[in-house]
């Protein structure tokens, strides 16, 4: 009896240890493991992004409080758009359905410049997260534009892109996909990259699909204003959110940047292992002592059986 009690408490002590092993050393280690490897240079296109866990989709959705819904706007492109969000998300405006800026919510609200397009214009918001998980549709406010330079050469810009917010290495080439339409060519670019350096310039004798590059020096997260103007001095404009990977403070800027220096800590935790360390001696000890019993009690038996016979 006495032996089956040692080996059922010689077989919690094992239990034990193994549980506090597999359960918190182990993690603890691959955690610090992870930790000490440099995580991989993210793709042209792509933005760097540190998540221990994945989150669920932005639930709330950003307001357009100005224009107000049925403003009529004359003679007056870009207009700017505002109103109320949720911090740390992307906002991106949208157009009659097209993309027509982006901009990093800061502080709860927004404002961007937008251009119109002539007739009626039915703005919404959409946010994003890091993951690019994307929120419900905001509030639709609808503005009529009477453009007079529609009506003198009888067309008109429209500048818009697949990619709110895009991103690239610093060192690297970030390149910016546009679609121009409309207007009469040539055209004349001029790029605003939001970190302090001279707007880039570039000339498109066709309207059609237009790649913009830059190259940024330091990590950071940048609005981008874009804006381009064809033979008859009509244009059109459009913001955006450009990231130089890497770990970044503040929010998106206009004409400078905002970085910091990338850090990694790694903590060992050596607790778990003095636990582990403290129980094997014990368990050991049990399980010879339970060995000796075993075989002390054999023997006596063994013993009585032979007197017996």
């Amino acid at each position: 009896m006495r032996a089956k009690i040692h080996t059922r408490f010689l077989g919690l002590a094992l239990v034990a240890a193994l549980a506090f092993t597999t359960l918190i050393l182990v993690p603890q280690a691959h955690a610090i493991f992870i930790n000490q490897i440099p995580p991989p240079q993210p793709a042209p296109g792509a933005f760097g992004l540190e998540a221990s866990k994945l989150q669920a989709p932005p639930t709330t959705t950003a307001t357009i409080s100005t224009p107000g819904n049925g403003t009529t706007v004359n003679n007056n492109s870009p207009i700017t758009v505002s109103g109320l969000c949720t911090a740390g998300l992307l906002v991106q405006i949208y157009d009659n359905g097209v993309l027509v800026g982006a901009v990093d919510c800061q502080n709860g609200s927004f404002s961007i410049q937008v251009s119109l397009f002539p007739g009626e214009n039915d703005f919404y918001t959409i946010q994003y997260d890091d993951l690019g998980q994307a929120s419900p549709q905001g509030n639709h406010v609808i503005v009529n534009y009477n453009s007079t330079d529609f009506q003198s050469f009888g067309t008109y810009i429209t500048l818009t892109s697949n990619y709110g917010r895009r991103a690239a290495n610093p060192g690297q080439t970030l390149t910016w996909p546009l679609l121009l339409s409309g207007g009469t060519g040539p055209y004349a670019f001029s790029i605003d990259w939001g970190d302090g350096g001279t707007p880039s310039l570039k000339s498109q004798a066709l309207a059609g699909e237009v790649d913009v590059t830059h190259v940024y020096s330091k990590s950071g997260i940048y609005q981008v204003t874009i804006k381009v103007t064809d033979a008859n001095g009509v244009s059109a404009f459009l913001q955006v959110v450009a990231i130089a990977n890497g770990q970044t403070t503040g929010s998106a800027t206009t004409g400078s940047s905002s970085s910091g220096a990338a850090s990694t800590t790694a903590k060992v935790l050596w607790w778990p292992a003095v636990i582990c360390f403290i129980l094997l001696p014990p368990a050991f000890w049990l399980g010879r002592r339970s060995m000796l019993v075993s075989m002390h009690h054999k023997l006596e038996h063994d013993m009585q059986n032979y007197q017996e016979y």
